[in-house]
């Protein structure tokens, strides 16, 4: 049965609609592929594109030519479809490092299993927990889950929407093809004059990047792009030209660190303002059973804790004490990770899994191959949080029963995880070294390996961990400046420019404001199917 609401968009009007046997199929035959082409381009180039986007237009395409769907099933399928991505992200960006630091080290294929699997049940439990807060509380933008539900809502509608956002998919997809495929387009502008003054200023030629500025609005972007100001016009080029660094390398290291330390500093506030005072509010009614209507019952969630702990430490190299720090440790990041995907649509889940590890490290004398074992529970948790929540954001504003959503979620990242970690074992059989000068530099995997023996300015780190949880408790977002500081400032200055545009058309043109959206959704779409697009292509031919 089908009805409609607001125009043309058809809704789902039971929870039977939503959560089909065909979308279940679907999603996994979607996830299969994500995963697979989403493992071999995070080790191949460093980069996860958002499959978002790219799997609620497949989703919508296939539904659409089998009949008899709605809007809340293609929601329900395309958050299958995608979730195997961000857990193989997990994977890739930590695991290789065991073969970077160690090239005949052994981890067994059942090792890895487990640990995949652990992660990707951790993530989901804690996002299930988390949900109404982060979602329907704290309203965070979460600039894909926007995105993908303006595209899934201009496809159904068809009409003037329709052709502002699939104009500017178009477009994206066009110039992301000349840009990474065919090289007409270069990636970035930057000046060899000013580089030569060790001012690394520049812009990426994205429109995802500036669709993703436009979308977070001034506030997150202003504060962003004040980080990267920081870092890179004064803390580099100053503080070398004065001898306050002895190298640029020194300098980086620096505010890499206290970026880092932002981030971390940002999430305990986000912990101790906002989630520990109403950690009765949020966790308590759905753990005792209590939950309301439409709500997710997790009352079973601490049993799968106690069963997870136990299961990585007589199944994997992790012992007991790391096992139970590394699911607190989960719980800690994924509220972290929500808090920063939601502001700027960026998951560094590694940072996440380095974090727990560094923390572990403290009270418990870590083996070599726990320690990237720990770093990748943490980072595919933290994976499958971002890429759920924002599949929620859009299951949100499409009305989509959320215990649809997590069940897909669920499907789609274990088959994610088997999946990836096979992925994993053909590339590192076929490829045999790994790092930075071979075939596959992965190098998330590679940072690893290196923060696993610290931090490289662990004082900057504390300045940064502090200054971000004072900056939270008087409501500035310092998670922001903290990305800022720590990403290329390429990107910065591309996501920079969409938040002024933003900044433009609220003060000028408020009435405009949605057709902007729109129109940032389409650049995000774009460049997000022809990136995973050229990626299965890569996998296909092993190019």
């Amino acid at each position: 049965m089908e009805n409609e609401k607001g125009g043309k968009v058809r809704y789902a009007e039971t929870f039977k609609e939503q959560l089909t046997i065909r979308s279940v199929v679907l999603g996994m035959l979607g996830a299969v592929i994500i995963t697979a082409s989403s493992t071999y381009v995070a080790l191949r180039m460093g980069a996860l594109p958002w499959p978002t986007i790219f799997v609620a237009i497949l989703s919508l395409t296939i539904l659409k030519a089998l009949g008899k769907t709605n809007i809340n099933e293609i929601n329900v399928t395309h958050t299958a479809m995608s979730a195997g991505g961000l857990v193989a992200g997990g994977l890739a960006f930590t695991i290789p490092g065991i073969w970077m630091v160690n090239p005949d080290a052994k981890v067994s294929f059942f090792t890895l299993i487990v640990i995949t699997l652990c992660g990707t049940v951790l993530g989901l439990i804690f996002t299930g927990l988390i949900r109404k807060h982060f979602i329907e509380g704290e309203r965070l933008p979460f600039p894909m889950g926007i995105a993908a539900s303006q595209t899934l809502i201009a496809g159904d509608e068809g009409g003037k929407k329709g052709r502002y956002l699939f104009s500017s998919l178009g477009f994206a997809a066009v110039f992301t093809a000349l840009r990474d495929q065919f090289g007409v387009i270069p990636a970035a502008l930057t000046s060899q004059a000013l580089f030569a003054r060790n001012i690394f200023f520049g812009a990426w030629l994205s429109p995802m990047a500036a669709g993703i500025g436009y979308i977070i609005g001034p506030l997150y972007m202003g504060t962003w792009f004040l980080g990267a100001f920081l870092s890179y016009f004064l803390i580099i080029p100053i503080g070398v030209s004065t001898g306050v660094f002895s190298s640029v390398d020194t300098a980086t290291a620096f505010k890499n660190s206290m970026g880092i330390g932002l981030i971390v500093g940002s999430g305990v506030g986000v912990l101790i303002k906002g989630v520990l005072p109403k950690a009765k509010e949020i966790f308590a009614p759905m753990l005792k059973g209590e939950v309301e209507k439409g709500e997710i019952n997790m009352r079973w969630a601490p049993f799968v804790f106690a069963l997870a702990a136990l299961i990585v430490t007589f199944l994997t190299e992790m012992s007991l004490i790391s096992s139970i720090l590394t699911i607190i440790g989960v719980w800690v990041t994924v509220a972290m990770a929500a808090t920063i995907t939601g502001q700027t649509g960026i998951n560094p889940m590694e940072i996440f899994g380095i974090l727990v590890l560094l923390f572990i490290k403290i009270f418990v004398k870590l083996g070599f191959i726990e320690s990237f074992l720990i770093a990748a529970v943490v980072a595919i948790a933290c994976g499958l949080a971002g890429d759920a929540l924002q599949d929620f954001k859009a299951g949100y504003i499409l009305k989509t029963d959320p215990r649809a959503q997590l069940v897909s979620e669920g499907v789609g990242g274990l088959i994610g995880a088997f999946v990836s970690v096979i992925v994993l074992f053909i590339m590192h059989n076929a490829y045999g070294a790994m790092g930075p000068g071979t075939e596959l530099v992965a190098p998330q995997a590679y940072a690893v390996s290196t923060m696993v023996k610290g931090l490289p300015n662990p004082s900057a780190f504390v300045i940064g961990l502090i200054l971000g949880a004072l900056l939270y408790f008087i409501k500035i977002p310092g998670m922001t400046i903290g990305i800022g500081m720590y990403l290329p400032m390429v990107i910065s200055t591309t996501a920079g420019v969409g938040g002024v545009l933003r900044f433009i058309m609220d003060k000028k043109y408020p009435k405009s404001n949605e057709n902007g959206t729109l129109i940032s959704s389409g650049f995000l779409g774009g460049e997000g199917v022809t990136g995973v697009l050229l990626a299965i292509i890569k996998v296909l031919t092993a190019a």
